[in-house]
């Protein structure tokens, strides 16, 4: 027996305005909402859910989102624009990647496409 990814899953005080933020950075929309506690976006290759929770998860995210970008310093910027953080930056020969905040403070990685 194997397991199949179903979604990734982020904890949220308020999942609503994430949701619909993720969604756009994705090229995405939400295609479920129930009462404000939990909503599913659906992007071409992807599936996340932005469920309710009283209190955020303290600390460092523990799950983070890799994502490839063709032109990974324009594809920064645009997210910079669209209110995401820049939290750090590295390299390990040819590849390259940037570490970012979305608008709620969770950490997601954007990496050159093709560069790995």
């Amino acid at each position: 027996m194997t397991l199949t990814m179903a979604m990734v899953t982020v904890d949220s005080t308020d999942p609503g305005p994430l949701a619909a933020w993720w969604a756009e950075q994705l090229g995405g929309s939400i295609v479920e909402e129930n009462d404000g506690w939990f909503y599913v976006v659906e992007s071409p290759k992807l599936l996340m859910a932005f469920q309710k929770v009283d209190d955020p998860t303290p600390g460092k995210n523990r799950v983070h989102l890799d994502l490839l970008a063709p032109d990974l310093d324009a594809e920064v910027e645009r997210l910079k624009k669209a209110g995401a953080e820049p939290v750090d930056e590295h390299a390990m020969g040819d590849f390259r990647w940037v570490i970012l905040a979305d608008p709620q403070q969770n950490v997601f990685c954007v990496a050159a496409a093709g560069s790995h």
